[in-house]
């Protein structure tokens, strides 16, 4: 392969890597916390992109209830995803009020949490198609203002263009991950969290507000699935209200591949995802899932726990 070229698809595997990343991140948190996994979350993904393009004054399509509707109001892009990705935290927290708090109460199996979740999501997913519809919206040409379309990485002998839309993704993903980590493990809250996510029963009798703690984990989870979403979107486009439940299979490949509950481990995992699709041939792009998911069951045979998982241990 030429060294171009290499340098090139190395670049996207990292950008896209470290969206799958941030999306994977939600996954892991409320897995480390409550020990299921949030299917509602590729819809938080979905909701977010939606929200963004709204609050950028965009208007919507020809069907759906808010057909032709647009807000009065035209933020700048960085604006808008910070609140968009903020509102998809807020109803990630009224999913948690309605899905999984009164399941937990009442101590339910963690397999109706499951399919409560999986309902919650397909509400969401219909309701944005019943209020927008089902179109194709893309961003504005504008969308990150006058930055140029392409960044040279090589010389101008041999250039190495990369989309500018990728470079501003991977630099937002690595802020993110460097604050989400920083606040983990640095900050009381943080601490909190880990320590509820070790043993709640525990951390509520140390005085912790477990039930706080949880909202403040899906707040945080949808957060970063909506400001995913939003990243996606803003590169390829919405492709309509069902585009972040694929999106959600390739996060649980992500965590599995990393290690469920671990939060390094869903960085590895997504990058090493996003590399790999990124090196897929040309001739083969159409397989490029099939060569993640086929990766991610060789690595389980051999290392069931993921990358950088624990083995569990079942006292008996």
């Amino acid at each position: 392969m030429d060294i171009t070229l290499f340098v090139q698809q190395f670049l996207n595997g990292l950008s896209i890597g470290s969206i799958y990343a941030i999306f994977a991140l939600g996954y892991t948190l409320i897995f480390s916390i409550l020990g299921i996994i949030n299917f509602a979350h590729g819809a938080l993904f979905t909701l977010g992109a939606y929200f963004t393009y709204a609050l950028m004054g965009e208007a919507f399509g020809l069907n759906g209830l808010l057909a032709n509707a647009a807000l009065p109001v035209k933020l700048p892009f960085a604006l808008a995803l910070i609140l968009g990705s903020a509102l998809a935290g807020l109803v990630g927290v009224a999913v948690e009020r309605i899905a999984f708090r009164p399941l937990r109460r009442k101590r339910a199996d963690s397999l109706l949490t499951v399919v409560s979740s999986l309902g919650v999501a397909l509400v969401i997913v219909n309701l944005i198609q019943y209020l927008v519809g089902a179109e194709n919206y893309t961003f504005p040409g504008n969308t990150y203002g006058n930055l140029p379309a392409a960044i040279n990485f090589g010389t101008a002998e041999k250039p190495i263009p990369i989309r500018t839309v990728q470079v501003v993704i991977f630099g937002v993903s690595v802020v993110i991950l460097t604050i989400l980590t920083y606040f983990i493990n640095r900050t009381k809250y943080g601490k909190a969290m880990k320590a509820v996510a070790e043993d709640p029963i525990t951390a509520s009798l140390l005085g912790i507000n477990t039930d706080g703690f949880i909202v403040l984990t899906f707040f945080i989870s949808s957060f970063l699935a909506g400001l995913a979403g939003t990243l996606v979107a803003s590169s390829v486009s919405i492709p309509g209200p069902y585009f972040g439940i694929a999106f959600g299979l390739k996060g649980l490949a992500v965590i599995v591949l990393g290690g469920l509950g671990s939060i390094p481990g869903a960085v590895l995992g997504g990058v090493v995802i996003g590399l790999i699709e990124a090196f897929v041939p040309a001739d083969y792009s159409a397989y490029k899932d099939a060569f993640a998911f086929g990766i991610l069951f060789i690595m389980l045979l051999v290392r069931p726990q993921g990358l950088l998982g624990r083995r569990f241990v079942q006292k008996v």
